[in-house]
């Protein structure tokens, strides 16, 4: 038994056998890093897939949806959503549609806030979307968003070269938010840059809007106000005076 315990020894205070067994070590551990990239590589992953074609602006639905099986390495290098709760009640966006089979893509997933149309869904009888122009500056650093209630006040020089400036409209809701393409500023984690405030607005007032927008040396200016800003204000005292202001250098067409 001795012997064999001195032999052992010698085998292993062997330099050439230490050598040799650190070889046999790292290929052992580079064959198991390997064997488990590989693997992990391979293994195949279930995502959800639409079973019926998916049209641009319809809403996916739970029934939509089905599940395959794809390759794990083809999933790291594709944008594709995995689980099925990142789509149920979700749009799909305008300018693609999803066909039958189809794996959903991240960039073409959307809420419906961040449809072009669907903001004119709810809008009443006898309203009107309006579209103010707007920029990075007169929107406070981009710092209107969708649902604010604000303000909107008129700035314009009258016969004396006097500056007018007062409120026009009070409290009037934010519906939307859009950029000089038309898409939602707020739509998607890369924030665009506003150029429209979207609002819904009585028939007459947009009518009003419009002509004031065509008028030259008048100017409407959002100011937004703090989140407890209620909708539903009353007609401000200055409305009057900038409704016959603007009447006044409109022509009114008869019906």
């Amino acid at each position: 038994m001795g012997n064999l315990i001195n032999t052992i020894k010698r085998f292993i205070g062997n330099k050439n056998t230490v050598t040799i067994l650190g070889v046999v070590a790292g290929v052992l551990v580079l064959w198991g890093f390997y064997s488990y990239r590989v693997s992990e590589a391979t293994t195949p992953i279930k995502v959800p897939y639409a079973k019926e074609m998916i049209e641009a602006a319809e809403q996916i639905t739970d029934e939509n949806i089905g599940y395959t099986e794809i390759n794990s390495k083809f999933l790291r290098s594709a944008d594709i959503i995995t689980n099925k709760n990142e789509l149920i009640n979700k749009y799909v966006t305008t300018g693609t549609s999803i066909p039958a089979g189809g794996l959903f893509y991240k960039s073409q997933v959307v809420e419906k806030s961040a449809l072009p149309n669907t903001i004119y869904d709810d809008i009443p009888d006898g309203y009107t979307v309006y579209g103010l122009a707007v920029n990075n500056h007169t929107t406070y650093g981009n710092s209107i968003y969708p649902g604010d209630n604000i303000d909107l006040y008129i700035k314009a020089t009258d016969e004396n070269n006097k500056i007018m400036f007062g409120l026009f409209i009070e409290k009037i809701t934010v519906l939307g938010v859009r950029d000089s393409s038309g898409k939602d500023v707020f739509g998607s984690s890369n924030t665009g840059n506003p150029a429209e405030l979207l609002f819904s607005v009585q028939n007459d007032m947009y009518e009003l809007l419009m002509n004031a927008g065509y008028i030259s040396g008048i100017t409407i200016v959002p100011v937004p106000r703090n989140r407890n800003y209620s909708v539903g204000g009353g007609t401000p005292k200055t409305y009057e005076f900038f409704k016959d202001y603007i009447l006044s250098k409109t022509v009114q067409i008869s019906e």
